[in-house]
């Protein structure tokens, strides 16, 4: 099994149940562009503070790999105590915006994130008692995820919300990294100071390229088959590409059915026929579908 990470040699070992868990579980995928946002991460991070703190907006469409990034970049930085032992660190923190952003909502979802869900009778007061807890905690940069969800407010709340991001920014002086869908980039935009100060950082779709070729070949490596899997075949390649409509979750969710297909089957190797077997309803398949059960 040379085809495999020595490690998951191991995995493809193990009886099929076990196998089938593992496949089923969250693993990491190195691919050069979230490498590059891992690295442009890593830069804002150490970034020497300053008046204007450079920013990121992490864009793609939705099941792009971009939730995977942030957390692969959270579990490099995770909270510690500090050297004197009298506090914890948490050098990344990561919040969420809320599905109906308010500002105080937003502001509890922070404290949440730093270990101190108390409410409070006042906005004011949720603003204060999260910037002294970031402080005493040294954040070191804000990863704010869904940030598109900020266009469910009016136009009024989207305003207050822009001021806080650049009221977080200049008062911690720390990188703020924006990450959403593409109308992360039109929240941003309709503030001018904001959209100088957030660099978008896009991931695409994927393409019948050189760079998918590399995903397909790591993915290999990766999944506990007995047998070499035939995902470079030209074929095999443009059948993925496909069906996942070039979505890195739906290409994973794709193959993880295909390679339990052939854990269970016995062939221990995923070809064109595993994936013609395998079930699975592409994107605009399940819209389809859920259309014709609505109409």
């Amino acid at each position: 099994m040379d085809h495999l990470l020595p490690n998951i040699c191991e995995i493809a070992l193990l009886p099929v149940e076990q196998r089938i868990s593992k496949l089923r579980s969250d693993y990491w995928i190195e691919y050069t562009r979230a490498q590059e946002a891992l690295h442009r991460m890593e830069e804002l991070l150490n970034h020497p503070q300053k008046i204007r703190m450079p920013n990121m907006l992490l864009i793609s469409p939705t099941n792009n790999g971009k939730s995977m990034i942030v957390e692969k970049f959270r579990r490099k930085h995770l909270p510690y105590t500090s050297v004197n032992q009298d506090h914890e660190v948490i050098p990344v923190l990561t919040v969420q915006m809320p599905s109906n952003p308010s500002v105080r909502r937003f502001y509890s979802t922070m404290l949440d994130a730093l270990g101190a869900p108390i409410t409070y009778s006042t906005t004011a007061q949720y603003e204060s008692i999260a910037m002294k807890l970031m402080k005493v905690t040294e954040v070191k940069i804000l990863i704010v995820d869904e940030l598109h969800n900020l266009l469910a407010g009016n136009n009024n709340v989207q305003r207050e919300f822009l001021n806080v991001l650049r009221f977080i920014g200049n008062t911690m002086k720390i990188p703020i990294v924006g990450v959403g869908i593409k109308d992360a980039y039109l929240a941003i935009r309709s503030d001018d100071q904001l959209e100088n100060r957030f660099e978008p950082f896009i991931l695409p779709l994927w393409k019948n390229d050189n760079e998918f070729s590399k995903l397909l070949k790591s993915i290999t490596m990766v999944l506990p088959l007995q047998k070499p899997s035939s995902l470079l075949d030209p074929e095999v390649r443009s059948i993925i590409l496909s069906r996942s409509e070039g979505i890195i979750g739906e290409i994973m969710t794709l193959i993880t059915r295909a390679a339990c297909e052939a854990i269970i089957s016995g062939q221990e190797f995923i070809d064109r026929s595993t994936l013609e077997k395998t079930k699975y309803n592409s994107p605009s398949e399940r819209r389809k579908l859920y259309e014709s059960i609505i109409n």
